[in-house]
């Protein structure tokens, strides 16, 4: 499966892209407001042999995809999105630290939406952040989703049960504003 923006390409994870995936998944800074890491190898590699063991799943509901700089040909994060019912999917994403600011994430969510909407026609996109997490926040601002509420001690992260943010946006809306 492969996605073409303007200055990027997702596609599915490859073997290959062990090292590249461990080197933002091993970050304590990009792995911050996670429920995962910092990664051992180890850890990563197991990421990656579940993300490839769904990629033939018929029908297929978790698109785990690597965001790939078109001009270097370098894998610079991931963005997912999985389908959890016939209606909705849950969106995330996360970039190496050496691309943040760049609006690479916000292109890759940007591309997730409109597959989830378009090819696969749902009605709803949702994503939890950290309320702390300014940048991952605008970002979903940026792609005109809006704020649900805080759902409270929802996930743990590091140990700590932490609150989220819950954003979404609707096809209706979405559509409205492209």
């Amino acid at each position: 499966m492969q996605i073409h923006t303007e200055r990027l390409v997702l596609r599915d994870f490859l073997q290959e892209d062990l090292h590249a995936i461990h080197e933002y998944a091993s970050d304590p800074l990009v792995v911050k407001y996670m429920t995962f890491g910092p990664n051992t190898l180890e850890d990563t590699q197991n990421f990656l042999n579940r993300a490839m063991g769904k990629q033939g799943a018929d029908p297929r509901t978790d698109y785990e995809l690597a965001v790939v700089m078109k001009s270097e040909g370098r894998l610079i994060g991931g963005c997912r999105l999985n389908k959890v019912s016939e209606i909705e999917a849950h969106l995330g994403y996360i970039v190496n630290r050496s691309y943040w600011g760049k609006g690479y994430a916000t292109e890759a969510a940007r591309s997730m939406v409109e597959f989830a909407f378009g090819e696969l026609g749902l009605h709803r996109v949702y994503a939890d952040v950290h309320p702390d997490n300014a940048g991952s926040v605008r970002v979903l601002e940026k792609l005109g989703m809006t704020l649900e509420g805080r759902r409270r001690e929802n996930m743990m992260i590091h140990g700590e049960y932490q609150d989220h943010l819950l954003y979404s946006i609707l096809e209706r809306e979405w559509r409205a504003s492209c």
